[in-house]
């Protein structure tokens, strides 16, 4: 059993709580129009091309990006910042991607960890069977689940695919007891209008214990990511939200009755 990790991030502090190691894994069912981790949207290992410039010379570099491990290894690797997770009240954050496109990898690495007395948490678009959700409950802290727009015709506009199937796992992990920080990619003309922010507030007034969202602001630092890939990026991307836009959708949010953070 083997997982493939494309990055291991450590000291991140925006991928739940306190100082944690977030372990990026390939595969992606969506193909998000503001996506900014390119790299993690097939499920095998990719070589990309970097060009160098030193003076007037320019050269290029390969790099692979993808790495296969088997879950112990993974932990062995992680469970090395275990100081910092102890201290901070952190853990270990599994994102991507989508990691539950590799369901039998995360479910065993969640469950080493566990074992260990590691908090978990797993960074998730929604989109992956119900079944998948309920072997990885037991064995997960905390989930962070996009929401990415509400309109399911739009949603797929924007990502590739509707949202029902998204909205369902929410709504099972919900009953399922699960602790659950809701995120929302910020995207300015894609999915901040009053109406969808209404109807997120609608739909997750319905959920029992669902306190916090976290606000991610749509950014460009990824373009270079896309020219490495080889890959084309948003055409018309809208502009990055400005200071004041950010702070009427955390004011909107608050007084919904949410606790909000950007960044996560």
């Amino acid at each position: 059993m083997q997982g493939l990790v494309f990055d291991i991030r450590r000291y991140s502090v925006h991928d739940g709580p306190g100082i944690r190691t977030t372990v990026f894994l390939k595969g992606c069912p969506l193909r998000c129009l503001w996506c900014h981790n390119p790299e993690s949207w097939l499920l095998q290992p990719e070589t990309t091309v970097r060009k160098n410039r030193i003076g007037n010379d320019t050269f290029e570099t390969t790099e692979v990006v993808g790495k296969y491990y088997t879950p112990t290894e993974l932990v062995s690797i992680v469970e090395k910042d275990y100081l910092f997770f102890d201290e901070s009240n952190g853990g270990v954050t599994f994102s991507g991607g989508e990691p539950l496109m590799q369901p039998e990898f995360l479910e065993q690495s969640l469950a080493l960890l566990h074992k260990k007395g590691i908090h978990t948490a797993v960074d998730t678009c929604g989109l992956a069977s119900a079944e998948r959700y309920k072997a990885i409950a037991p064995h997960t802290n905390l989930f962070l689940f996009d929401l990415k727009h509400m309109d399911s015709a739009t949603h797929k506009r924007l990502t590739g695919c509707d949202n029902e199937l998204i909205l369902s796992n929410l709504r099972l992990l919900n009953t399922l007891g699960a602790d659950i920080i809701i995120r929302y990619p910020f995207i300015p003309t894609a999915n901040d209008s009053k109406e969808n922010l209404n109807a997120m507030v609608s739909f997750l007034s319905a959920l029992k214990g669902i306190s916090e969202v976290d606000v991610l602001p749509y950014h460009k630092i990824a373009a270079h990511k896309y020219q490495k890939m080889g890959i084309g990026n948003w055409d018309n991307a809208p502009s990055e939200p400005t200071k004041t836009e950010i702070e009427q959708v955390v004011s909107f949010l608050k007084n919904s009755g949410y606790k909000v953070k950007v960044g996560g």
